[in-house]
């Protein structure tokens, strides 16, 4: 799982003052006739089913549930999980819906043996296991649960040195070149940070290494931080953080099962076919348990921004004796159960609105998953009981509590891709939520919801100053940008924060379960969380992450559980009931305009960098400025940068911008009108704007991972969570693949002019 953060994107002042002023009343609350999709009569009547909404919501039943489904080891396999999947059926079916529990036996890998010791005259056996601390009721709890391990890394036994990579990413590996130092047959020692886990032991392998070890250093999430538990939130000596190491850039879910679900009937990979299983072996560890390893080491004292915060000297290796690490797994199936419940439409029956948290964790999972999970619980209760009082919702709605995700998104991916055409037919959003915290709102997702979200943003109470959720967030961004240390671009968005337009949400990669639904499929997604307030991020995947650590140093009274439900549950509700979709496609082509210029700044920036090095090189300024008694070889020289041509992106971008704006002013005029048009139309009209995100989708995919289809959105294949927007011509150019980036920008290209033809089918359509 990925902790969110809002991005904002960096759009100007006064475009976004002409794009959507903020349609509030007294108070921040959208007046009536301003929201989105709705008649000026529906309005009315939407709020006041919110304001009912909101009654129902009772922080006492989230803290209640939290502790029931955190007390035990709850990872896929565990009986706890199982019990907290049948609790949350038994709860949706007294509540009113329509549930059962979907199952798919998956791959799904557990430790059979763990082991690392330092070998040499100083030998250390590592403890690898997380002791007991003081008040923490859950902390000395063992039977169930399992050692911390990473799950889908290779088996192996080997002894080798040891070398230390930083954070392991690409160009910390440059750096350890330059130095001479090269890691084939060694053991490689990264920190956590600076990536996604996964790619630290895959990269570790491509250079040759032989085992992968990621501890966590206190700079980063121990008493460099903060407190470390239990006196304060971070982690303390002995936490540790699990993880997947999946290779989830080429595909998420089961293993065995790339492309469709893992039904009964489904064709399995050989585990040894499976691409996205690792071959080393790969171990998480303590800073407790890496110290001795860190001092074992010898070669050149590492970079400054390579030190973490252990008082001692960190040196890259290779290390004065050799380490031993030992894994193996038992490669055994195990059920995932989602628990799928279902609230019928009244009149839009084949319209879904999904929502979707995760409730399996890596060990109790309090803050991650099950603080969100509970939010979305409190959401079904809420709408339970309005249907009991007599509503119904017109579109109907799709309740998911998703099993599998910490291994590798299992449960949604599997649900997903069995479901697939259904979904594309039926499916108008996806509304996410995973971990839950205190402070401001988190909301990335498709360009398209939002308007819709800042408008819900706006008509929601922050808990801790009464202003609007979206008051408190624009002013948080205000306050960034005012501080002198600021960059320009929070200094940007400062300006767009106090100009009074929508406030733009972030783009999403991957982490968590909308990827299935977004990037495979093409239905619009959102994931939402609160948070930058608690001190959670210090246990994260850790036993510590506990209902006692959550109710000191997460949300204590669970008021922005509420506020989660809020906000998740106003979206739900809209898309639910509104006369007409509410999305807005001039939002996403105003978005795609800001990334068709980052692809040019990139490509300029690029080329200056490459002339700036081939002058270095060429002038043996490396060479001269090297201190010849700590040796550092000049860096691989960097290929001649030929003309990227990003023409034809920057037609279609002119071509769609001039598309949305005729679209967005054929739905005012209809909105101005009440939306008045006969049924059918209305429903043609739905179907068609619930298609559009598919536009955006390609069936070949991404190059060399097809499973990712969307050509706007995709987690990087160097980054593992964090979003690359139009990735199929970004990443060609990081990567000095100019081919590919003139080929991807054609093909980028081509996808948005067949979303371009839509958007006029549809705007034709409103002017029936």
């Amino acid at each position: 799982m990925m902790r969110i953060t809002w991005r904002p994107l960096l759009l100007s002042a006064a475009l976004m003052a002409t794009f959507g002023p903020a349609l509030a009343a007294e108070g921040g609350k959208p007046t009536p006739d301003a929201m989105l999709g709705f008649s000026s009569d529906a309005a009315s009547e939407q709020q006041q089913l919110e304001q009912r909404f909101d009654a129902l919501l009772d922080p006492a039943d989230q803290r209640a549930w939290l502790k029931q489904m955190s007390a035990a080891p709850n990872q896929v396999g565990a009986p706890h999980d199982k019990a907290n999947a049948e609790f949350m059926l038994a709860q949706f079916r007294a509540w009113g819906w329509d549930a059962h529990i979907e199952t798919f036996n998956v791959l799904y890998p557990t430790p059979k043996t763990v082991a690392l010791e330092l070998l040499g005259p100083q030998p250390y056996t590592a403890k690898l296991s997380e002791p007991a601390v003081a008040g923490d009721a859950t902390s000395d709890i063992r039977d169930g649960a399992l050692p911390p391990y990473n799950v889908y890394g290779g088996d192996g036994d080997v002894t080798a040195e040891v070398v230390y990579a930083n954070y392991g990413m690409p160009d910390d590996y440059k750096d350890l070149a330059r130095r001479g130092i090269d890691v084939r047959g060694k053991i490689v020692l990264t920190r956590y940070g600076g990536g996604w886990r996964g790619l630290k032991p895959k990269l570790a392998q491509q250079h040759g290494a032989v085992g992968c070890l990621i501890y966590s250093d206190p700079h980063d999430d121990g008493y460099g931080q903060g407190d470390a538990y239990p006196q304060g939130g971070w982690r303390p000596v002995d936490g540790v953080q699990r993880g997947s190491v999946q290779d989830m850039q080429l595909y998420p879910g089961d293993p065995l099962t790339p492309g469709v679900g893992s039904t009964p009937d489904a064709k399995r990979l050989a585990i040894a076919d499976a691409a996205t299983i690792l071959k080393i072996p790969v171990l998480p560890i303590s800073y407790a348990d890496a110290t001795p390893l860190l001092r074992a080491l010898g070669g050149p004292v590492a970079p400054g921004a390579w030190r973490g915060g252990l008082g001692l000297t960190y040196h890259l290796g290779p290390s004065t004796a050799k380490a031993h690490l030992t894994v193996k797994s038992n490669w055994t199936q195990q059920p995932v159960y989602d628990v799928i419940a279902v609230m019928q439409g009244a009149s839009e029956s084949d319209q879904w609105i999904v929502r979707g948290n995760h409730h399996d964790a890596w060990v109790f999972g309090a803050w991650d998953p099950l603080a969100g999970n509970v939010a979305l619980m409190a959401e079904a209760k809420a709408i339970g009981a309005l249907v009991k009082q007599g509503w119904r919702p017109q579109r109907t709605l799709v309740y998911a509590s998703w099993d599998g995700e910490e291994p590798g998104l299992i449960g949604s991916t599997e649900w997903a891709e069995t479901h697939a055409q259904e979904l594309q037919a039926k499916a108008v959003m996806y509304v996410n939520t995973d971990t839950n915290g205190r402070g401001f709102l988190g909301a990335e997702g498709s360009h398209s919801l939002q308007h819709l979200v800042n408008q819900v943003i706006d008509g929601v109470t922050d808990p801790e100053t009464q202003a609007s959720v979206g008051q408190r967030l624009r002013a948080r961004i205000q306050l960034d940008g005012a501080d002198p240390r600021a960059k320009p671009e929070a200094k940007a968005d400062a300006k767009l924060a106090a100009a009074g337009g929508d406030l733009p949400i972030g783009a999403l990669g991957s982490g968590s379960d909308y990827s299935a639904f977004l990037e495979h499929l093409g239905i619009a997604s959102l994931n939402l969380g609160f948070g930058g307030e608690d001190d959670d991020a210090g246990i994260y995947h850790s036993r510590y992450d506990s209902f006692d650590h959550y109710v000191r140093f997460g949300d204590p009274d669970f008021a922005y559980g509420v506020a989660l439900s809020k906000v998740a549950g106003h979206i739900v509700l809209r898309a639910a009931d509104a006369n007409v979709l509410p999305l807005r496609f001039g939002d996403f082509s105003r978005t795609l305009d800001r990334y068709v210029g980052e692809l040019h700044a990139l490509v300029d920036s690029t080329r200056k960098a490459t002339l700036a090095q081939h002058q270095l090189l060429d002038s043996h300024a490396y060479q001269l400025g090297s201190d010849p008694t700590r040796p550092v070889q000049p860096p691989a020289r960097d290929s001649d940068m030929p003309a990227i041509q990003l023409a034809p992106l920057d037609l279609a971008a002119k071509r769609l911008k001039q598309s949305a704006q005729a679209f967005d002013a054929a739905y005012a005029r209809r909105a101005a009108g009440g939306f008045a048009m006969p049924a059918a139309q209305r429903h043609e009209l739905d179907t068609q704007i619930a298609r559009m995100e598919q536009a955006l989708t390609r069936h070949d995919g991404l190059p060399g991972r097809p499973w990712f289809q969307h050509m706007i959105y995709a987690p990087g294949m160097l980054t593992g969570y964090g979003v690359k927007t139009v990735p199929g011509v970004r990443e060609a150019i990081e990567g000095r693949r100019w081919a590919e980036a003139d080929r991807y920008a054609k093909i980028t290209a081509s996808v948005l002019d067949g979303y371009r033809a839509r958007l006029d089918r549809l705007t034709a359509l409103l002017a029936r």
